[in-house]
């Protein structure tokens, strides 16, 4: 089995977001990326998802690593002071290097 490195880079933010990240994060180089709804308590309060516009999206993105810098990059640079976001990058190996 050989497996190949790449980055995992995860965004949990306003589900607001969702469109505008979406260009974003393709325009910067992701080839792909999963959405899931998420729900939580932190530094905003309790994002429980109880109408729409209060819910969390929780944003998955395999890339390499100059990919996934970007993106942070420029998610912390354009949204960190306005919305309520968190990204984190584990280092991870996929089987199927085409698809990342």
């Amino acid at each position: 089995m050989t497996d190949y490195r790449r980055k995992l880079l995860t965004v949990i933010t306003e589900a607001a977001l969702e469109g505008t990240l979406i260009q974003t994060i393709e325009r910067l180089g992701a080839h792909g990326y999963t959405i899931v709804d998420a729900r939580g308590k932190g530094a905003r309060g309790v994002r429980d998802a109880g109408w729409e516009a209060s819910g969390n999206i929780r944003v998955e993105i395999v890339c390499k690593s100059d990919t996934a810098a970007d993106i942070a990059a420029y998610l912390q640079e354009h949204y960190y002071n306005d919305y309520a976001m968190i990204l984190f990058v584990n280092d991870i190996d996929v089987l199927r290097l085409e698809k990342f």
